[in-house]
């Protein structure tokens, strides 16, 4: 995936009302906050950026084109209007080339596993991990073939093949994919349940009133 360039524009103003006048014209305010704290308040035209990022992850690098000044960013945050669903503001964060980054990686698992196919139940629990690495060797996303796996197996953290360049930071031990025979229900459990639902149908008897001692 060739990597997507988005052009912005300086903006000296801020506040609320400068941030309503740039939405009206058709254009988003952002921010682009530098590794060394600062921070630069930028625009970006609202369908372009809607068009570029619709597939991107937040490991994606994009390159901002800041009317002829480039930064290589993350897009960290994307503030919505839960009324209209438009895009309200963008978060940006700068990557230096050359520098050791961390960020968290989707996975994506792919292909039905045997385990599945005799019957059992797959159970994802962890959909992304933390890696440390240059820009320049930074997945987008990390695709998981899972095919393979039978009940009762499972795959952990540490079995990802993450390439030459990257390191693991999250907890190697964690599980990604594992696939378990559905629980079956015991005939004593059957049992147990159909004489508790039995008990609990009939109501009470009331107590005789009236009777004399």
């Amino acid at each position: 995936m060739s990597q997507v360039v988005l052009s912005a524009r300086n903006r000296a103003n801020t506040g609320s009302g400068e941030a309503r006048r740039i939405r009206r014209s058709g254009r988003i305010p952002a921010v682009l906050y530098g590794r060394t704290g600062k921070s630069v308040n930028i625009d970006l035209d609202a369908q372009e950026f809607s068009k570029r990022v619709r597939n991107i992850s937040e490991s994606t690098i994009v390159k901002l084109d800041v009317e002829g000044k480039s930064y290589d960013a993350f897009v960290k945050d994307t503030q919505h209007s839960i009324t209209a669903g438009s895009i309200l503001h963008v978060d940006f964060y700068e990557v230096e080339s050359g520098v050791a980054l961390r960020a968290r990686v989707s996975i994506h698992l792919q292909g039905t596993p045997i385990g599945v196919r005799e019957g059992g139940v797959l159970e994802s629990p962890l959909h992304e991990i933390e890696v440390e690495c240059l820009p320049k060797d930074l997945p987008e996303r990390i695709d998981l073939d899972i095919s393979g796996l039978k009940v009762n197996q499972s795959l952990h953290v540490r079995d990802i093949n993450l390439g030459e360049g990257v390191r693991l930071v999250s907890n190697g031990d964690q599980v990604v994919a594992l696939v378990k025979f559905a629980r079956e229900e015991t005939a004593a459990e059957a049992a147990e349940e159909a004489a508790a639902s039995a008990s609990g149908s009939a109501p009470a008897a009331a107590p005789a009133t009236g009777a004399k001692a």
